[in-house]
């Protein structure tokens, strides 16, 4: 199918390429020329605008954003949706807050336009590994959109398959699912991003609490100078914590055990936040996922070793760099 994607970053760029390998002509946009150069030159078709995105779009035209939550999004989607006409598709593949997409969703559909809602993992890593996805929306506009995301996702790969009942999603095995009506897929995405903080934060307390067994304050008899590197290195192999996080931690341990490249000064995404509002609303204990969004506040304003940990593995899946503390 021939989609158009607006938004080329450290996500974006990627889709648009792992879609072309997929056999879909992708029309391209972003603010900067340059990228959508690099792009035209890995064979998609460049768009200077919006407007002349859609216009080399043919009916039912397909729209991905890749862009930052907020007014960003919110103003990409007014503007663009001034030249879909009605059975066109508009997908927000960013990590926008889902109750934003149920108030789109409903906007939209009053002018006879489909909003996809898709949270999507993967990183920098998706090109060659796959998107996870998470989508939300009406069930015909997520069916007419399938063989785009079969592109996308990773597929069976090594996992070995479960035994499910009948009546489950069938697409969970290939690595994305329908997860609802509008907002679903942002409200799942979002959940799986303070699971996401979570794990992480465990993974740098750990480490942190290996690194100071050296201490000098403990008796000399208890102090074990430990080798982190190795530690990581075998946890990863068999052990019932390995996971893709504490790969990425393993490698960072590998290039520099000291992590002296990272301040350790971690910022959040908002998906985080949300969750924790969610879990207030819905009167749902989250004791671990809301500590891991406080230490994070607690982060700029000093640092430990577990908290370079936490931006190391944050660089290693999404290339997110350190933000200096406000002053």
């Amino acid at each position: 199918m021939r989609i158009g994607l607006i938004g080329l970053g450290r996500m974006g760029g990627n889709i648009v390429r792992r879609a072309m390998r997929g056999g879909h002509d992708c029309v391209v946009y972003d603010h900067d020329p340059q990228t959508v150069a690099k792009l035209v030159g890995d064979g998609a078709v460049g768009a200077d605008g919006v407007e002349d995105l859609v216009a080399k779009l043919t009916p039912p035209r397909v729209v991905w954003l890749m862009l930052p939550a907020g007014r960003v999004t919110e103003e990409t989607v007014t503007d663009i949706a001034k030249y879909l006409q009605a059975g066109d598709y508009l997908i927000d593949g960013g990590n926008s807050y889902y109750k934003d997409d149920i108030r789109r969703h409903r906007a939209l559909k009053a002018d006879g336009l489909n909003y996809v809602d898709i949270g999507a993992s993967g990183g920098i890593w998706g090109l060659e590994r796959g998107y996870c996805m998470m989508v939300g929306g009406d069930p015909e506009a997520v069916r007419f959109i399938d063989p785009l995301l079969i592109s996308l996702a990773p597929g069976m790969g090594g996992i070995s398959r479960t035994h499910r009942p009948a009546g489950f999603d069938a697409r969970a095995e290939e690595g994305y699912i329908h997860a609802g009506p509008a907002g679903a897929g942002h409200f799942v995405k979002m959940v799986h991003n303070g699971i996401e903080y979570g794990m992480m934060q465990a993974y740098a307390e750990g480490f942190d609490i290996l690194r100071s067994k050296a201490s000098e304050a403990l008796a000399e008899e208890e102090r074990f100078a430990l080798n982190l590197p190795d530690i990581a290195e075998v946890w990863r192999r068999g052990s019932v914590i390995s996971s893709w996080l504490l790969d990425l931690a393993a490698e960072a341990l590998a290039k520099d055990a000291g992590l002296d490249a990272f301040v350790g000064a971690v910022a959040d995404g908002g998906e985080g936040r949300w969750t924790i509002e969610a879990a207030v609303e819905e009167a749902v204990p989250a004791y671990v996922l809301s500590a891991a969004l406080f230490a994070r506040f607690r982060s700029r304003e000093g640092n430990t070793f577990g908290e370079k940990l936490l931006s190391a593995m944050r660089f290693g899946f999404g290339g997110h760099v350190e933000q200096p503390p406000p002053t």
